[in-house]
């Protein structure tokens, strides 16, 4: 199943509350396609803990807009609607999974 799409009608509802990971990605980039499955990966795994998902930054270039997203793939994760990490670039599962699951147990 993995991690779902947001659009800007969607995204402040699906982060405001608990812990979210969001993957701003696009089609034509070259490390988004090797970090997607990774996000769907952990989205998997994760699933009741936490919220995983992804906006593509073609379809929604106000959201990348709003959030400063200048280099892809740019991760950024939420607690209760408030930025608390950004990850810029290919991250590996393990690392992501260590920092959305400290602040998960905060």
């Amino acid at each position: 199943m993995g991690a779902a799409a947001l659009t800007s009608q969607s995204f402040i509802r699906s982060i405001q509350s608990g812990v979210c990971l969001v993957d701003f990605w696009a089609v034509w980039c070259g490390p988004c396609k090797i970090q997607l499955p990774i996000v769907n990966e952990l989205a998997d795994e994760l699933k009741g803990k936490v919220s995983i998902f992804t906006v593509n930054v073609d379809a929604e270039r106000e959201l990348a807009s709003k959030y400063g997203i200048r280099s892809l793939p740019t991760l950024l994760l939420f607690k209760d609607g408030k930025v608390m990490d950004q990850f810029v670039g290919l991250r590996q599962k393990s690392e992501l999974k260590s920092k959305v699951m400290k602040l998960a147990s905060k």
